[in-house]
């Protein structure tokens, strides 16, 4: 990337309210959302659950792994709070000297990691994915893939620099929109360089390496718009980026535990019969929709916020903040999470059943989805609580936090993999979560940073018995999933978005006689 300033760029955020912002980028992920379950279906009718599919998801989940640890876990919960400090108390020559400065020192890190790892796949592929050991000819193809997939990190990071520009400078809806730009890129790999591949599952590999670059590139004119694209040129002495690598080193291990907990499930999950590894990544596909659309979005908004009311010293706000978000997510995250339980079954019939996903695949799928549909609001609560503490540049206490629950999960892996199988790595996840969250709120109330507003009595009341009434209703409305299994693909369609509009419906009218209001969650960024 190269700068070229407009003299006229505003080099200072400007404030919106957060309500706004966090529409606004639940809207573009639940757009990314929706075009991911459609390129997982496609991959299900042309995959369906087998050694193909099993290679890739591998594949694929190793550098999307690493994303999510390095690049959206501890760059951004790292860089974000450094980069707000100098936006409000640097001067602009400061501003892209840190972002010169950043760029260059993450692209050489990244393209050495990136190098060692394509020489080194087939181990890397070992570690991750022990069981592919046994078949020499699977493990062989999961290193081909990998050497494709894995500069995806390096593409991925970049634009995960860019997009934390962007989200300090209140311009979400780009970053948002970004991974629509994955999905495309996988759909049409899948549509168009399959029927060319002598396996098919390789096409799928060099789509998600078009998509580290389409995802890149998209966003670099935004950031020209703005004058903060960068000249790359590292710079490990720079004083920033000496305390963002000080952030970033036990930031690894905080935000991003339930990333390494679902890695643990998947290096299980080899070990156990054939599917495995496919069912559990065909529910996380299903959990990652509402977690991504309300968790991740409030997430997003959230940071950056907190982290300018802490360089502010406005700390009433930022107690008022974290209660804001909490109850944002347990708003849409205690009904989203009971839905996916009661209609497990249904919702995956409908989004993969098709060609190669058999009748047991689905059975075996939505065991693992209300294992997961259980944690998620733990989930979500995890991407909120955590910026309580990043913002403070703390990165150490939840390092703690996320080693605790780590080897909890470890445990519960073990305790639950022999009884329940795949879905007892799940089950393990989200219990594990609960710990997480749980510590993470306890630490900000003993800290005073978590302050609880007043009416939380009666907003319990309010989501308890709105949840209520809706679960029970699905559960009475929605036919047997052995029915479902004879429906035709409109007739499914229909069916499921009926019961979310009377599902929903139902909560919010309930919310609504008990007095909640839109205008009950303004807040100010």
């Amino acid at each position: 990337m190269t700068a070229n300033t407009p003299p006229q760029a505003n080099m200072s955020p400007q404030r919106r309210g957060l309500m706004r912002s966090g529409l606004v980028v639940s809207a573009m992920t639940m757009l990314s959302r929706v075009m991911g379950l459609v390129r997982d279906v496609v991959v299900a009718t042309f995959l369906g659950a087998g050694n193909g599919a099993d290679a890739f998801f591998v594949a694929f989940k190793i550098p999307n792994f690493l994303r999510r640890l390095f690049a959206e876990g501890a760059f951004n919960q790292a860089f974000v709070p450094v980069l707000s400090e100098y936006s409000t108390q640097r001067s602009k020559q400061e501003i892209r000297e840190l972002l010169n400065a950043v760029a260059g020192s993450l692209t050489a890190m990244l393209a050495l990691i990136t190098a060692f790892a394509m020489l080194g796949a087939p181990w890397l592929v070992w570690v991750f994915a022990p069981g592919f050991g046994r078949d020499p000819e699977k493990l062989a193809m999961t290193a081909d893939m990998l050497r494709l997939t894995f500069p995806y990190l390096l593409l991925i990071s970049l634009t995960a620099f860019s997009g934390s520009v962007l989200n300090t400078w209140n311009r979400f809806a780009v970053p948002a929109f970004t991974p629509v730009l994955l999905n495309l890129s996988l759909i049409g790999a899948a549509l168009f360089l399959m029927p060319l591949m002598e396996e098919p599952a390789m096409a799928l590999a060099w789509g998600v390496l078009i998509a580290g670059a389409a995802q890149l590139a998209f966003q670099v004119p935004f950031l020209l718009r703005l004058g903060l694209l960068p000249t790359p040129w590292p710079n490990f002495a720079h004083d920033g980026v000496k305390r963002i690598l000080k952030l970033m080193a036990p930031a690894l291990f905080g935000v991003s535990v339930s990333q390494i907990n679902l890695l643990l499930d998947t290096i299980l999950a080899s070990l156990l019969v054939a599917g495995s590894v496919s069912w559990l990544y065909y529910s996380d596909r299903l959990v990652e929709l509402p977690l991504g659309v309300f968790g991740v979005a409030i997430g997003t908004i959230i940071l950056p916020a907190l982290s300018k009311r802490h360089a502010e010293k406005s700390t009433e706000h930022f107690s008022a903040m974290l209660d804001w978000a909490i109850r944002v997510v347990l708003l849409l995250g205690v009904p989203a999470a009971l839905a996916l339980a009661v209609l497990a079954e249904p919702f995956l019939i409908t989004l993969f059943h098709y060609g190669a996903m058999t009748d047991h695949d689905i059975q075996m799928a939505a065991m693992s989805l209300r294992a997961y549909a259980f944690g998620l609001v733990a989930f979500m609560l995890i991407k909120v609580l955590a910026p309580g503490f990043f913002a403070r540049q703390d990165t150490k206490t939840p390092v703690k936090v996320g080693i605790i629950a780590m080897v909890a999960n470890m445990v519960f892996n073990l305790l639950l993999v022999w009884p329940l199988a795949h879905a007892g790595l799940a089950l393990a996840t989200a219990l594990s979560a609960f710990l997480n969250a749980g510590m993470l709120g306890y630490l900000l109330y003993q800290q005073k940073v978590l302050v609880f507003q007043p009416g939380w009595g009666r907003y319990a009341v309010q989501l308890v018995g709105g949840s209520a009434l809706m679960s029970i209703a699905l559960y009475i409305v929605s036919p047997e999933w052995q029915v479902w299994l004879e429906f035709e693909l409109w007739q499914r369609i229909r069916w499921v978005t009926g019961l979310v509009v009377m599902g929903g419906a139902i909560y919010f009218v309930w919310l609504t006689v008990l007095g909640l209001r839109l205008r009950h969650f303004k807040m100010n960024s």
